[in-house]
Parts: C-alpha cells; sequence; structure tokens
C-alpha cells in the first residue's frame, strides 16, 4: 500500500479522524502525519520516510504479531508495550488495515465520550 493509500483508508475510518501534522517545531519531525480519533494518535508515520507506521496495539498481542509476521517490529517513538510499528511496504495491504482498524478501534473506545485533548 503506498502512502496515498493509506493516508486515505485512514480517513475512511469515520468522521471522527483528524489528520494533523503537529510536530513542525521539531526539525526531526516535521513531516510526521498523525491521525488522530476522539483527539488522541491512532496511527502516525514520517511523510519522507514511509517505512514505519506506528499504531496502537493490545499489550498481549504485540509479541505473537512480531513472531508471526517480519514487517512488524518496534514503533518509531513510542512505548513497545502499548505501540507497534509496521512497514507498511512489506506487510500486506489486509494486515495493514486490519492492524489500523484495531488501533483507531481501541483509541476510540478508550476515549469515546471524553473531552479531546487539546494539541
Amino acid at each position: 500500500m503506498n502512502i496515498e493509500e493509506y493516508r486515505e483508508y485512514c480517513l475512511s475510518l469515520g468522521t471522527d479522524v483528524e489528520e494533523k501534522m503537529p510536530f513542525k517545531a521539531f526539525s526531526n519531525a516535521g513531516e510526521v502525519l498523525v491521525f488522530y480519533v476522539c483527539g488522541h494518535m491512532f496511527s502516525f508515520f514520517d511523510c519522507n520516510n514511509f517505512s514505519v507506521v506506528t499504531l496502537k496495539c493490545q499489550p498481549e498481542r504485540i509479541e505473537e504479531l512480531k513472531e508471526q509476521h517480519n514487517c512488524i517490529g518496534n514503533p518509531f517513538n513510542e512505548s513497545a508495550k502499548h505501540w507497534i510499528g509496521i512497514d507498511p511496504v512489506g506487510a500486506s495491504d489486509t494486515l495493514l488495515r486490519e492492524l489500523t482498524l484495531n488501533s483507531y478501534t481501541i483509541v476510540r473506545d478508550k476515549y469515546k465520550g471524553r473531552k479531546p485533548k487539546k494539541q
């Protein structure tokens, strides 16, 4: 899946999805595109280097996913206890969509009904 297809998929998950580039002030993260639901991140990647998409994941699934799929590793700049990194080019579109939807659902369900976090 290419970067534009992935962006469109994230935006298709719901009318509550927002995309932003919140790290413009940081030289090494200025081109990081972040997708939010309920004001909280569920997916992000560097637009200049589409080699890792960072996604929220259930802690109990992470090691098994890493063992089953070579395209899954550590997240970029997040806790490896709750996040995974996935190679969007090396992963099947089905796996990338499933894990992105999973991430979106985790975050949405946790924060639904709460006031969105100010960014």
